[in-house]
């Protein structure tokens, strides 16, 4: 995939209708009020290039993230951390999708898209045993947390 393909992922999600039921299309999760998205996986062949595969990843994000910046200017840091702990503890609502995502993304860019009050997000989530690190698309009319 190339950065334009992904520019032009993000702006069909910003201007789709929002799947009624969770599960979205297309093989992707989404939800009432949400699309998400992976826009690449890590490539690598085992243990011991994690570091490697994080950081080819990281130049995906990075390079997106200033196209967007040039789009609607500098991207808000948001930690998902906070966001993930208090949705456990059970005393405080999150709403989807940000409650998810937190539990598997640690940090995202985030901007308010012109023109439609979208939030767009990129995060690269945690790999677990089985899985890559991926760089994730959120587009959202729901305000983050």
């Amino acid at each position: 995939m190339t950065i334009a393909r992904h520019l032009a992922t993000i702006d069909r999600l910003c201007s789709e209708d929002f799947p009624l039921e969770h599960g979205g299309s297309f093989g992707s999760p989404g939800g009432p009020g949400y699309h998400l998205v992976e826009l690449e996986r890590s490539a690598g062949s085992g243990e011991g290039d994690d570091r490697e595969r994080e950081e080819q990843i990281e130049a995906w994000r990075e390079g997106l993230a200033q196209r967007l910046a040039d789009r609607w200017g500098e991207q808000g840091h948001m930690s998902l951390d906070g966001v993930f702990l208090r949705a456990q503890q059970g005393d405080e609502h999150i709403p989807e999708p940000w409650a998810s995502l937190g539990a598997y993304v640690r940090n995202v860019y985030v901007w308010q898209a012109h023109g439609d009050g979208r939030w767009v997000a990129l995060g690269i989530s945690r790999p677990g045993v089985y899985r890559e690190f991926s760089l994730l698309a959120l587009v959202t009319e729901i305000d983050p947390p």
